[in-house]
């Protein structure tokens, strides 16, 4: 784990009150150098979010990591769910659709 990923990780986790928390550090999904940390991906399981439309969620998120949004990470997806979403969902984390923003290694866009 890189130093941006253990950042988004205690930030997360001593803004928010989490029952489950996963980071999973997706640069490697994309045009960037090796060992990047620049996309990334969060999963968050919290009674609190039970009474917030997903914008409020996003928008909580967003305020935690605000130094890193600015300085390091390029891409975040969110998935922010209540406990009683999560359980419906049976604990399945979402997959990341396909990067279409270039092609590793030669630097042209890949554009459909």
């Amino acid at each position: 784990m890189g130093p941006v990923q253990q950042r988004i990780e205690e930030k997360l986790a001593a803004a928010l009150s989490l029952a489950h928390l996963e980071v999973r550090n997706e640069s490697s999904n994309h045009n960037v150098p090796p060992d990047s940390e620049s996309h990334f991906k969060v999963v968050l399981v919290s009674e609190a979010f039970a009474s917030l439309k997903l914008l409020a969620r996003h928008r909580l998120v967003n305020a935690a990591l605000a130094d890193e949004l600015q300085s390091s990470i390029h891409a975040l997806a969110i998935h922010a769910y209540s406990l009683q979403e999560w359980q419906q969902r049976f604990g399945n984390v979402p997959l990341s659709p396909p990067c279409l923003g270039g092609s590793r290694g030669d630097g042209r866009a890949n554009l459909v």
